[in-house]
């Protein structure tokens, strides 16, 4: 009991709250990220297609604010304040959905990308400000950070299967709204003990802390408007954020070639080919929401042991996995390690991409072998998620790692951010191979399945040649990741 106490004693002050406070921030996210392509076509009676981009459009709102509400947070509002704002503007967006109208859903939603897109990164910035630079207790507080996510994530989960089951879609989200708004009850009873401690914010002087804090707010309740106008128009606003994309990713090719270090411009080549095959595991991984689930909904027999599995629940063996699967690999990987194994950031983006291919065609051998009326057995689908899930354990943790090792001081954010990017742009194409999967409204899974087959497939081979592909440049990836001791001795031999 005493080594308890000492335990709880040196958590620094706020790192226990923001954990609870994780949980319940995660609970709203969870139900729409699970919900919205169900309650899209079934509620609102949108068609897959449409459903599908608008998956892709919210993926890729909510990860590009990351960056924008890293940026804001700390310069125009506290950590704190942005992330309370968040939180508000997140519950107002969950009762509004729950009003069960198209109008209602389309300002609720940019209600709930505005603050989740916003403070997703607050809490990690307020986490990470209670250590000191040198603490080594950091990591183990962010471990229990992402414990809490994934506790929020099992729970929203959870909670919409049970929902969905009589398709009270005006009780999930009200579910979530009192979710989330707990999360904020939790921040203000625990105020002052998440205090920021070393933001640009704190050093401004009084008139200009209160300029940066009604500009912020400004920009807060402006993009709400300006979510809700580019939500209605998913192809436009998709089409601009792959242009985005693309202007990002020409212009770090250019930063590179420029780059006069020669050891720093190795590492960034080596990062720009790692985000490619970060880009492509995550298209895929993210149809888990929307072209697998309309399969898993349509094509799969849900009943397992007399209980009919809700397509919402299927995302839990992710969860599960990632919780009980990440501390056993990572002392696999230590021992192996210790064996004489090289395990390195090449080998492991090359394995989760096999992986996730193996994932997509286990679909295809589950169809062919489809019952009577065409549905594929559960077992089929569950192993293929299962093969997602350690491929995401292998490229997940080791991604924001990686920009570390790789991006040179000057570009590190700049990196960072266009890291963030590719996952928002991941979403996007996600919709896109979703949509490319045939309507299954009035028709039976006998009609759909060579449809879906024959996608499965194509993506399954496409994501296992790129492994492949790694697989084959990884000495050339390991030549080109030096840090500045083995690129010591290059520097010494010049020409004369």
């Amino acid at each position: 009991m005493t080594s308890l106490k000492g335990r709880l004693a040196s958590i620094p002050e706020g790192a226990g709250a923001l954990f609870f406070i994780q949980i319940f921030a995660t609970l709203g996210f969870a139900v729409l990220y699970s919900t919205l392509v169900l309650y899209s076509t079934k509620h609102l009676g949108m068609t897959a297609k449409a459903a599908t981009a608008l998956m892709g459009v919210f993926g890729a709102f909510n990860y590009g604010l990351h960056l924008f509400g890293g940026y804001l947070g700390g310069r125009f509002l506290s950590n704190r304040n942005l992330f309370v704002g968040g939180m508000v503007a997140q519950v107002a967006g969950c009762a509004t959905i729950a009003l069960g109208t198209e109008g209602a859903f389309y300002w609720g939603l940019a209600l709930f990308l505005t603050g989740s897109g916003l403070n997703v990164t607050c809490i990690n910035m307020m986490l990470t400000q209670r250590f000191a630079p040198e603490d080594e207790r950091r990591e183990g507080a962010f471990l229990w950070n992402y414990a809490g996510m994934n506790i929020g994530f099992f729970v929203g989960f959870a909670a919409a299967g049970y929902y969905q089951a009589s398709e009270n879609y005006s009780g999930l989200f009200l579910f979530a709204t009192i979710g989330n708004f707990v999360a904020i009850v939790l921040a203000i009873f625990t105020w002052r003990s998440l205090v920021d401690l070393n933001t640009p914010l704190l050093e401004a002087e009084a008139k200009a802390f209160r300029l940066r804090l009604a500009a912020g707010l400004g920009i807060l309740v402006g993009l709400v408007p300006l979510v809700w106008f580019m939500l209605q128009r998913p192809d436009s606003t998709g089409s601009a954020f792959k242009l985005i994309s693309l202007g990002v990713a020409l212009s770090l090719i250019y930063l590179t070639m420029r780059h006069p270090d020669l050891r720093e411009r190795r590492n960034m080549w080596a990062y720009l080919i790692l985000t490619l095959g970060s880009l492509a595991f995550w298209s895929l991984y993210q149809m888990a929401p929307s072209g697998l689930q309309l399969f898993a909904d349509h094509n799969v027999d849900l009943l397992v042991a007399g209980v009919r599995v809700q397509p919402q629940w299927i995302q839990n063996i992710n969860t599960v996995v990632i919780v009980f699967g990440g501390p056993l690999m990572s002392a696999w990987f230590v021992r192996l390690r210790n064996q004489g194994w090289n395990i390195d950031v090449p080998k492991q983006f090359s394995v989760s991409l096999i992986l996730m291919g193996v994932g997509f065609l286990a679909l295809p051998l589950g169809i062919s072998l489809a019952g009577p009326d065409g549905k594929t057995a559960f077992v089929w689908l569950f192993i293929s998620y299962v093969f997602q899930s350690v491929g995401e354990l292998l490229i997940s943790p080791v991604g924001y790692a990686m920009i570390g090792k790789l991006a040179p001081t000057r570009y590190q954010g700049v990196m960072m951010g266009s890291w963030m990017l590719v996952t928002g742009l991941a979403s996007l194409f996600a919709g896109d191979f979703s949509g490319m999967l045939p309507e299954p409204s009035g028709t039976t899974p006998l009609e759909t399945n060579p449809a879906y087959a024959t996608l499965f497939a194509q993506l399954g081979v496409g994501s296992v040649v790129v492994g492949v592909v790694l697989v084959v440049l990884i000495p050339t990836l390991r030549r080109l990741i030096t840090d500045k001791e083995a690129a010591a001795p290059q520097a010494q031999v010049s020409p004369t």
